[in-house]
């Protein structure tokens, strides 16, 4: 694993702790929004592994969706998962009523977990072969 790619897992570690400490909180929107992070810079340090940089995340989620889901590289539930949890992230941020619950935080936490965790495998078995 190169250093941006440790950096990327890194970062998408301690966005996963921050949401879980915001959720604890009760801070449900921000929790959403580092749990979507959490997951956009693990795509992006997939994306790195081949080679590939964006500069939005629509174009992220598109290739990554395109390099990694489609081919079967990675399970398409990351993929669609981080579809759902960029939306949610967008209700929170942007929305006008609180509509982020506990509930759907916790999910996109737990997505968020376990996709950290399929990356960082795959980027070590890749490292390995």
């Amino acid at each position: 694993m190169n250093q941006d790619e440790q950096y990327l897992l890194e970062k998408a570690k301690q966005n996963i702790d921050a949401a879980i400490l915001l959720l604890d909180q009760g801070y449900e929107e921000i929790a959403a929004s580092r749990a979507y992070y959490a997951q956009f810079y693990l795509a992006e340090a997939l994306l790195h592994r081949r080679g590939m940089a964006f500069s939005s995340h629509a174009a992220v989620i598109a290739a990554f969706g395109k390099e990694f889901s489609k081919t079967g590289v990675l399970d398409p539930k990351y993929h669609l998962n981080l579809i759902k949890s960029q939306q949610l992230r967008q209700t929170g941020d942007y929305g006008t009523t609180a509509n982020v619950s506990a509930e759907s935080v916790s999910k996109v936490i737990a997505w968020a977990s376990e996709f950290y965790m399929a990356t960082k495998e795959f980027l070590t078995q890749e490292d390995k072969s």
